[in-house]
C-alpha cells in the first residue's frame, strides 16, 4: 500500500520515525510521501527521505503559511528541487477556513509555486479547503504551467468539481475522511477514472474510523484502501495495483 500524503515530519510522528518506518514491511506499506508545508518541514522532509529508503518528500508552502514565502524559502526550494527523493511541489493551494493570510496573498503564493513547479518539472500537490472555485480559477489562469501533474490532496469537493478539475487531468487523493459515517463519498469515488485515484492518510491528522479522535499513522492507510475498494466493487489487492501504477505515473522520480 502507498500513503501518498503524510506528515512524518510532524513532531507527533517524528519522535517515532524509526519505529514507524521499521514497521512498514509488517504493515504492508510500500512507501510514503511526506508533505511539506513550510521552510522547516521541507528541510526535515528531505532529511527523513535521505534516512529512510521508503520515504519520499515534497517541497512547498502551505496556504496558511503563505506569508512566510520569502526569498529565503524560494532559494531553499530551488536548492532542494533537484534532490532525487523530492517528488513534488506541495502542499500548496488555498485555505479559506480561517481566512488568514488574506485570500490575495494565498492566491499570489499559490500561482508563484505553480510556476516554480513547472520550472522544476515536478507535479503539484494541492491543499484546497473551502476554496474550490477560486482554486480552479487560479489553475485555469496558470494552466500553461500545469505540465507535470496535479494532485488534489484529501479531496473533499463535490461531484461537479471533480468534472471541472478533471479538465487539468488531476489526480484525486483520498484519506481517512472517506471512512467517516457521514462522509458519503462513494459516488464521487466511483465517478473518478481508476487511473486518477490515489490514497493517503494525512497522518497525524484525519484518523480513519475506528480510530477517529486518536493520532493517525501511515499504517492506518489500510482502512482507506478497504473503504475505497468496497466503493469501487473491487478487492483491496486490485486497488493496490491501481494505486501503485498511478503513484509511479504522477510522481515520476519514485523508483521501485
Amino acid at each position: 500500500m502507498i500513503d501518498a500524503h503524510t506528515h512524518l515530519d510532524d513532531d507527533r510522528l517524528f519522535v517515532d520515525a524509526d519505529k514507524i518506518t521499521g514497521d512498514f514491511e509488517a504493515d504492508g506499506i510500500e512507501l510514503i510521501i511526506d508533505g511539506s508545508s513550510n521552510f522547516d518541514t521541507m528541510i526535515r522532509g528531505v532529511e527523513l527521505a535521505e534516512k529512510y529508503q521508503r520515504v519520499y518528500t515534497t517541497i512547498g508552502v502551505h496556504p496558511n503559511d503563505a506569508e512566510t514565502f520569502d526569498e529565503k524559502t524560494i532559494n531553499k526550494m530551488r536548492e532542494l528541487s533537484s534532490h532525487e527523493k523530492v517528488v513534488a511541489v506541495g502542499e500548496i493551494g488555498l485555505d479559506y477556513y480561517y481566512d488568514t493570510p488574506s485570500r490575495e496573498v494565498q492566491k499570489e503564493v499559490f500561482a508563484e509555486q505553480l510556476k516554480m513547479a513547472d520550472e522544476f518539472k515536478l507535479p503539484v500537490v494541492l491543499h484546497i479547503r473551502d476554496a474550490y472555485a477560486d482554486a480552479f480559477d487560479v489553475l485555469n489562469q496558470n494552466k500553461c504551467y500545469l505540465n507535470n501533474g496535479v494532485v488534489l490532496h484529501c479531496y473533499s469537493g463535490s461531484l461537479e468539481m471533480v468534472k471541472r478539475f478533471s479538465e487539468f487531468d488531476c489526480y484525486f487523493c483520498f484519506g481517512g475522511a472517506i471512512t467517516f459515517k457521514n462522509a458519503k463519498k462513494e459516488d464521487i469515488i466511483r465517478s473518478i477514472p481508476l487511473n486518477r485515484l490515489l490514497t493517503e492518510t494525512d497522518a497525524p491528522y484525519m484518523t480513519p474510523h475506528p480510530f477517529r479522535g486518536q493520532t493517525n499513522y501511515p499504517k492506518h492507510i489500510k482502512y482507506t484502501y478497504m473503504k475505497m475498494a468496497d466503493a469501487l466493487g473491487i478487492t483491496s489487492e486490485e486497488l493496490e495495483k491501481i494505486i501503485r501504477q498511478n503513484t509511479l505515473t504522477v510522481f515520476k522520480r519514485i523508483k521501485l
